[in-house]
């Protein structure tokens, strides 16, 4: 009875040392990945940011609409990095820490295995074994369960509020009147040709008459005005009409 009972303390000792280093390997694996996706999600976050201010920079050199349509798609996307900070913040706190925390669970219940082992009454041993059995897989189900459903509901969290903003960088970019800074950008290239279009449409507005006037009044290059000579003329005849009223006095 005592050899059976030590027989079933022994298989109960190596199944418990099994499943504890067992939960030893792969939760360290999970934690190490889950910490690298954590890092990785940051060193995202800070390319994010950089982009942002290359776009920023970027739109401070372009034409109206085109400049107003870029810093609203980089204010968006440094929102969406407000977000991505979150969840980076949430990951190390619900996922990365709990399978860190398992190293110290582990630790505990290999001594306490040990422990139960060295003791002499083996019945005793034998139950305690198999509590320990029973609420060790029972808090590990119970953890692996709250690990995974925090990190399934923090990705889809981050990545509903990322749909979101992502669709209105997309509304802003689409909003970019081309026509207008193609029309902008054409007048940067050819000012003078610019001031030419708006003469002729002032010159359009002007009423008849001030059109006549305006054009008996044209000069050509290098000589004096049409308009001048004919005051000159008309100053002359006037002198001329003085001089001959003097003689006949």
């Amino acid at each position: 009875m005592l050899r059976r009972s030590l027989e079933n303390r022994d298989a109960q000792t190596r199944q418990l040392q099994n499943a504890v280093t067992n939960v030893e390997k792969h939760f360290g694996e999970l934690c190490q990945i889950f910490a690298a996706y954590v890092r990785k999600t940051a060193r995202l976050r800070d390319k994010a940011d950089l982009l942002v201010n290359e776009i920023n920079e970027y739109a401070n050199t372009e034409t109206p609409n085109l400049k107003q349509g870029l810093k609203n798609f980089a204010d968006e996307f440094a929102k969406l990095q407000d977000y991505r900070q979150a969840e980076v913040e949430r990951l190390e706190a619900k996922v990365v820490e709990p399978l860190k925390a398992y190293g110290t669970i582990v630790k505990m219940k290999r001594a306490e295995t040990e422990l139960q082992r060295a003791t002499m009454d083996a019945t005793r041993t034998t139950r305690h074994l198999e509590e320990t059995i029973d609420n060790f897989e029972k808090q590990k189900i119970k953890d692996i369960k709250t690990i995974f459903s925090e990190f399934i509901t923090i990705e889809m969290l981050f990545h509903g509020k990322a749909l979101e903003v992502y669709t209105a960088a997309y509304q802003n970019i689409q909003k970019i009147d081309e026509e207008e800074d193609l029309e902008v950008f054409r007048n940067s290239l050819h000012p003078s040709d610019y001031s030419s279009r708006l003469d002729i449409v002032r010159a359009n507005s002007k009423s008849p008459l001030q059109r006549s006037l305006s054009a008996k009044c044209v000069s050509g290059t290098g000589q004096m005005s049409t308009c001048q000579l004919r005051k000159d003329q008309q100053a002359d005849d006037e002198d001329e009409d003085l001089d001959v009223t003097e003689e006949e006095n």
